[in-house]
């Protein structure tokens, strides 16, 4: 009963001060809407930004390049990259080394079209293409889930400039698996054929490992279209060693590493090493970017809007000192006055919220048309609403206790 007598003096002052209230709901829904949104994406990229790679302890990883190797015939070039890995392996803190064609989020590498039939026009799917000398399951810790992993026989030396040779089996992950057979319960021993036509070639599936980013890491399913082949190249102007450093050594490893090469060719060398925190970095950097900027546009926003509520709510004290001096000189308390505005104000912002939720819904539906952006879920709306009922009660608390500060005496004189 006595909300009631409250609410009903307040809706008549609020009649009577419109366009103040409006410009205060209508604040609050605009930001509501907006900071919804913002988070959501916010949340939404840096999940992005922290997805594995599928390999496990990434502190510990670096890569390193060899471009100017003097090349000679196909055994003295397999041979070489055989000695650049047992020098490798020699240094103290290396616990792993693998020549490999490319390395997760590094967006330097090669894809490939596959098929599941030979009379197919259009490819299954594109994959990123992992060619390795050795076992990455074990160098870079890939979770195996199903079959096995290469043995030695599954590997193969190919002089790419002269052989069409290639392998019979194949890693790949869980998502293209899932892409390639989503009626099978197993992708062990499917047949899937790099490339089309009489050009074709035929493997088979011998493991599938849970997850492995592609070379492009892009957003979605896409960026596990991974499959691992078994093969050791020649003619390749271009060596790529994948380098596991025990905890806590990598920075050491790396550069011992490089000096060791160096000793032991007989040529210079141009060598560059890159750690993985480097290619996750600047794969990533505009998504962090864009995160971070979404983020000051929300702390702006929550800041204008509490600025925004202190302001009227102290231009409504002023005009109504007298007001509030006659209903203290009647016996209203302190309290009282402080929860008039109050509830003011959560009135006020209550129908902001509102229409903000309805706003919020709209953005998000535009956005999903425009950049395919999945459902705003409910939570965030129902968080954003929580925050602006709560900013607008500690934004109108200033205005209210000044306003309950006023003394009779002070604010009567001159009736």
């Amino acid at each position: 009963m006595k909300m009631n007598l409250e609410i009903r003096p307040i809706l008549s002052a609020l009649m009577r001060s419109k366009t103040g209230a409006i410009l205060v709901a209508l604040q609050v829904a605009i930001s509501l809407a907006i900071l919804a949104n913002a988070v959501y994406i916010v949340n939404l990229r840096l999940a992005v930004v922290a997805r594995p790679s599928g390999v496990v302890a990434e502190n510990d990883m670096f890569s390193l390049g060899i471009s100017n190797r003097k090349l000679g015939d196909h055994a003295a070039q397999i041979a070489q990259q055989k000695q650049d890995e047992a020098t490798m392996r020699a240094v103290a803190g290396v616990s792993g080394v693998v020549r490999v064609s490319q390395v997760p989020i590094s967006r330097s590498g090669s894809t490939s079209s596959i098929y599941l039939d030979l009379k197919q026009t259009t490819p299954s799917a594109s994959v990123s293409m992992y060619l390795t000398a050795d076992s990455l399951n074990r160098i870079w810790g890939l979770k195996l889930i199903e079959g096995r992993d290469f043995n030695a026989g599954d590997y193969r030396e190919i002089d790419e400039s002269t052989s069409r040779d290639f392998v019979d089996t194949v890693i790949i992950t869980k998502k293209l698996a899932e892409k390639l057979f989503p009626a099978d319960t197993s992708a062990i021993g499917k047949v899937i054929y790099f490339g089309s036509g009489s050009d074709a070639q035929l493997t088979r599936v011998i493991g599938v490992i849970e997850g492995l980013q592609t070379h492009g890491a892009q957003n979605g399913p896409e960026g596990e279209m991974s499959v691992i082949l078994p093969i050791r190249l020649s003619n390749d102007p271009y060596s790529v060693f994948s380098i596991r450093a025990e905890p806590g050594q990598r920075d050491r490893v790396m550069k011992d590493v490089e000096t060791a090469l160096r000793t032991a060719s007989a040529s210079p060398l141009i060598i560059r090493t890159r750690t993985m925190e480097e290619d996750r970095s600047k794969r990533y950097r505009a998504d962090v970017g864009l995160a971070w900027m979404l983020i000051a546009v929300c702390v702006l926003l929550l800041l204008v809007t509490a600025s925004g509520i202190v302001g009227i709510s102290s231009l409504w004290v002023t005009q109504r000192r007298k007001h509030i001096g006659v209903r203290r000189a009647l016996g209203a308390r302190r309290t009282d006055i402080l929860r008039y505005f109050i509830t003011e104000n959560i009135m006020i912002t209550t129908v902001g919220i509102f229409c903000g939720v309805a706003s919020a819904i709209a953005l998000n539906q535009l956005l999903v048309s425009k950049l395919e952006l999945s459902k705003l879920p409910v939570p965030y709306l129902i968080t954003g609403s929580i925050i602006f009922w709560i900013l607008g009660i500690i934004a109108v608390v200033g205005p209210a206790a000044r306003a309950a500060a006023i003394s009779p005496a002070t604010a009567t004189r001159g009736i």
